[in-house]
């Protein structure tokens, strides 16, 4: 198959989902361009911050894009690119994009409230806080899968103890980014200046933090890159949005379209030829199957549970107007079902850039080491041999392409930190007129919340990536399951139509539920074999496998429960 072919046709299927579809449920639920948001009636500087549209969907799309659109579709391609792109395409068209507009379109209509709010109101107490304990275990999970693969990429010595400039240079860029982005928010703060003008610092600045990255690498160890991501990540969890949050995502952006329109350029010029087989069987040679492997695989790029957070959490309280949010919400998840297909075509295509000499010695050997490459791995050595083609030298082009793959990773951290946080804050509160206890005052206290979740999650980062991934999926899913269950009471509860969800929700529960029960089964028989299981591998995940299928089901049986009340009570 045609690399440019593919991604042409995938670019214009998702254009008329957003001008048809997306539209179309903007009309069905109904956007009030005149009503005053929550951002702008409970502005408060830390949380709720007024935006302009632009930056909200900076933060939606660099939040929402983490390592899933990349590390997802390359590990699905084991059953072929083709049933790979059309869950891409399907599943961001009418299940992802839907939920996370859903979420935020709930949100902004129930003054801000995170999902676990608009539980509470339209479903009850009980279903709220069975949803935030599922939250915050989803959000270790996430956090110990993204914070395993970003020290893993700024690791700065090979297996033989050499030094890897490609990562050192990233590391140091991504660090660089850091206290930039602070003197940057800051900025922005005290001078009030236009999007054209703010734009063009931001770009200069990303050039100068490029360049200086470049010149002088970070080289730690995987260890120590583990401890820093952890304490930056704490700290991002509990500073103002306007900060560090908001500027930094802002900034990340232009990395976002840098490395998309590089790879779409790149693909443009070297006119790739898929080499990955395009189906492979229902069942691999590894014992996978595809249903229900793929749709948990694949979790950001097609639907993620954990985008309606970051709708509901945060991008919620930063609308200044409602006719923002089909682009937020709606537009990012299409953005990134795209940068999913740019992923399945340069992975794809990794074969015939090896096979035709494209790459040099140094690229090779990074994407045919023994045991396989990591999928940001993979990524970055592909669109780096594309855009070589323009006379880039691929030892720049590498280092520069491997920090944007980790910014995808390290912008979703420091929004999932937050959001367990939040989520840990929200299961401990008490109701409106009782009387707080000491313990309940110490465990709502947003440093203890965040260095407990932080805790447990480094824990879970021990195993590593590859055993946390299928678990993450599932998890991922399950809470989408939920969410829209949840969307469809608010919408059917407030008089709107809620049908697009309907086949949506129930597939996913159906997906998940299997996955996680094949995960637990598998984790047993593997005990029950060898006698003997790793408590902080294998342990853990069966215990946090056991929770989220109980926790998944509780909430699914008070969620259904409420909607077909509601059903009977409007029939």
């Amino acid at each position: 198959m045609n690399g440019l072919v593919l991604l042409v046709i995938a670019m214009v299927v998702l254009i008329v989902a957003y001008v048809v579809y997306g539209r179309y449920l903007e009309r069905t639920w109904g956007v009030d361009p005149n009503a005053k948001t929550p951002a702008i009636k409970n502005d408060d500087g830390v949380d709720y911050v007024p935006s302009n549209k632009w930056n909200v969907f900076a933060h939606q799309f660099s939040s929402i894009a983490g390592a899933g659109p990349v590390t997802g579709p390359v590990m699905a391609l084991m059953f072929g690119w083709i049933p790979t792109v059309l869950w891409i395409l399907v599943g961001g068209i009418f299940f992802g994009a839907v939920q996370d507009f859903g979420a935020l379109y709930a949100s902004v209509k129930s003054d801000g409230k995170s999902m676990g709010g608009i539980i509470e109101e339209y479903i009850g107490k009980t279903g709220r806080k069975l949803f935030f304990l599922f939250c915050w275990l989803f959000t270790l999970l996430v956090i110990a899968a993204f914070a395993d693969m970003v020290a893993g990429t700024f690791n700065g010595f090979g297996a033989d103890g050499s030094k890897v400039a490609a990562n050192g240079s990233a590391a140091s860029i991504s660090m660089l980014y850091i206290v930039v982005a602070i003197g940057f928010g800051f900025f922005l703060r005290k001078f009030k200046v236009s999007g054209k003008l703010q734009a063009a610092i931001g770009i200069v600045l990303i050039l100068l933090m490029l360049a200086v990255g470049i010149a002088f690498p970070i080289y730690f160890d995987k260890t120590t890159w583990l401890y820093v991501v952890f304490v930056y990540i704490f700290f991002a969890s509990i500073t103002p949005m306007w900060l560090l949050k908001q500027p930094r995502d802002y900034l990340t952006t232009f990395l976002f379209v840098g490395m998309i329109i590089a790879a779409v350029v790149g693909v443009l010029i070297y006119n790739p030829t898929i080499s990955t087989p395009a189906f492979t069987g229902f069942v691999t040679d590894s014992g996978s199957y595809l249903f229900p492997t793929l749709f948990v695989t694949i979790a950001c790029g097609a639907v993620s549970g954990f985008h309606s957070l970051v709708s509901s959490e945060t991008s919620s309280k930063q609308i200044e107007n409602e006719k923002d949010m089909l682009q937020v919400g709606y537009g990012s998840m299409l953005l990134e079902s795209l940068l999913a297909i740019l992923v399945v075509v340069v992975v794809g295509s990794l074969s015939s850039l090896i096979a035709d000499g494209t790459l040099n010695q140094q690229l090779t050997a990074m994407v045919t080491v023994e045991g396989g490459a990591t999928p940001f791995t993979q990524f970055a050595v592909g669109v780096t041999g594309f855009v070589s083609q323009l006379g880039l030298p691929q030892e720049w082009g590498i280092c520069i392409m491997t920090m944007f793959v980790s910014a995808l990773a390290l912008t979703s951290l420091d929004a999932v930190a937050r959001i367990s946080r939040l989520s840990f804050q929200e299961f401990f509160e008490i109701e409106p007129g009782q009387e707080q206890s000491g313990i309940n005052k110490f465990l709502t206290n947003k440093y203890v919340a965040t260095l407990i979740s932080l805790f447990c999650g480094y824990l879970l980062s021990l195993g590593g990536y590859n055993n946390i991934w299928p678990l993450f999926g599932s998890a991922n899913q399950l809470l989408a399951a939920m969410v829209l269950i949840s969307i469809s009471v608010f919408l059917k509860v407030t008089g709107r139509k809620g049908w697009m969800l309907y086949i949506p929700m129930c597939l996913m529960l159906v997906v998940t539920l299997t996955s996680l029960g094949m995960s637990i089964y598998n984790i047993v028989t593997a005990w029950m074999t060898t006698g003997t299981i790793d408590f902080l591998t294998s342990g853990l995940q069966l215990i946090v496998a056991v929770l989220l299928v109980a926790l998944g089901v509780l909430v699914a049986f008070f969620d259904f429960k409420k909607l077909f009340e509601s059903k009977k009570a409007t029939a």
